[in-house]
């Protein structure tokens, strides 16, 4: 008789139900074990981790600068994670770039080629992070002009902003309102029409 194959355990993973996010400042979510896995992860990504004097002093650093990009959610931490680690490659394939003899021309463009691209991934994680925090809005302002007269300094302008969130608000610049006319234009009614003369061939009726 064959065997049953066993059976793999069942993998149980508890979750704690009160998330304190003593850490969030590091990666951005109310879980501590996200927060301390992405920054060990980041420190482990940073050259330099043999000698232990300048691998502690290199992640107090970038730490401290995620700390201060203050990451609002675990996708902000992402970012920013990537973000260290793009800019220490960049920097990094730069100082090799130069550091070889002008002899080795060929070593020193694949560096600076390297060093480049590295460059381009900083600046679309640069971006992505505004994208996100911004959400893809864009503040669009929209001036309408009313002219009560024939001359410019009778304009009323008023500035319309209108945004992402919210709904819109107008606002009217006090400097550039216009002072009263002393001869407003005249309002016309229905039965009222200005005489046509001298236009289109149409002469006035006496």
């Amino acid at each position: 008789m064959s065997k049953k194959p066993n059976k793999e355990p069942i993998k149980t993973v508890v979750l704690d139900p009160n998330p304190k996010g003593e850490f969030k400042l590091l990666g951005g979510s109310q879980a501590d074990d996200w927060n301390k896995r992405l920054a060990n992860l980041v420190v482990t990504a940073l050259p330099g981790q043999s000698n232990l004097d300048a691998a502690m002093k290199a992640n107090k650093a970038v730490l401290g600068a995620m700390v201060d990009m203050a990451p609002a959610d675990p996708i902000e931490g992402i970012l920013m994670a990537q973000l260290m680690a793009a800019t220490e490659a960049s920097l990094s394939m730069y100082r090799r770039a130069w550091s070889q003899p002008a002899e080795y021309f060929e070593a020193r463009t694949k560096y600076l080629q390297l060093a480049d691209k590295a460059a381009r991934t900083v600046m679309m994680l640069t971006e992505r992070l505004d994208h996100h925090r911004g959400r893809g809005q864009q503040q669009i302002t929209v001036k309408h002009v009313t002219t009560n007269n024939v001359t410019a300094d009778q304009a009323i302008i008023a500035d319309r902003v209108t945004t992402g969130v919210g709904a819109p608000r107008s606002v009217a610049a006090p400097s550039l309102l216009a002072a009263n006319s002393e001869t407003p234009m005249p309002v016309l009614s229905g039965t009222e029409q200005p005489d046509l003369v001298g236009m289109g061939g149409v002469e006035k009726k006496k």
